[in-house]
């Protein structure tokens, strides 16, 4: 499949828009001892959330935010772990499970700006790009990520990690967790957001290319 692209903007953010809304905030104070949160106003939660986390140490505020995310996901041995390793390394990039990658980032945005940065700083990076196909394929996240490869610089980590997944040889369920999100905006535009560890600007080589994708295909039942 044959494809077109142009890579209009990169751009750093240290937040994302709708990680977390008033239901969150709500719960959270409730999780964090605070007792009259239901008397506060819809734009004092987030403050009064921070002060409220201010009160714990980090390690133990880290534990009751990952508690409330991803407790489904994780053990509390895992949780415990992470909740120590956070204060120190951006877990958002290093953690095995890239699936909850993108989790880990805005817990740690939020931890970061209730203690004014005593947690690593994470960086998550919006890109905005035209993508012309010959055909009428759906547009996924691994296709996106296939597509980008034409353009990106061999140092690329992508590159050097998946690159059978890349070629289409084999099936790249990652791609799920390395994109964090994938918009279309109408007219071939698209928006993907992702960790700064997998793409920034200075990985791609060009902005404008063209691209030839060989998806996976799966073997049938009867081969």
């Amino acid at each position: 499949m044959k494809y077109t692209l142009k890579i209009n903007s990169i751009k750093s953010v240290d937040e994302l828009d709708g990680s977390w809304n008033n239901a969150d905030f709500m719960e959270l104070l409730t999780r964090f001892d605070y007792a009259d949160a239901d008397k506060l106003k819809q734009n004092e939660l987030k403050d009064f959330l921070f002060m409220a986390i201010s009160d714990f140490e980090p390690d133990e505020a880290a534990t009751i935010v990952l508690d409330y995310k991803l407790s489904d996901v994780l053990t509390e041995g895992q949780i415990d772990n992470l909740s120590h390793e956070m204060t120190r390394e951006k877990v958002s990039e290093n953690y095995s499970d890239i699936s909850i990658h993108k989790i880990l980032f805005d817990i740690n945005q939020l931890l970061y700006k209730a203690y004014n940065g005593k947690f690593p700083k994470a960086t998550a990076n919006v890109i905005d790009f035209e993508m012309q196909a010959e055909n009428d394929e759906e547009i996924t996240k691994a296709l996106v990520l296939q597509s980008f490869a034409t353009g990106l610089s061999d140092r690329n980590l992508i590159i050097r990690l998946f690159k059978d997944h890349l070629e289409g040889k084999v099936p790249f369920p990652e791609a799920e967790g390395i994109l964090w999100n994938l918009e279309s905006k109408g007219n071939a535009q698209y928006r993907v957001t992702t960790s700064e560890k997998w793409l920034k600007k200075e990985d791609f080589t060009n902005l404008e290319f063209e691209c030839d994708v060989t998806p996976f295909i799966g073997k049938s039942e009867e081969e």
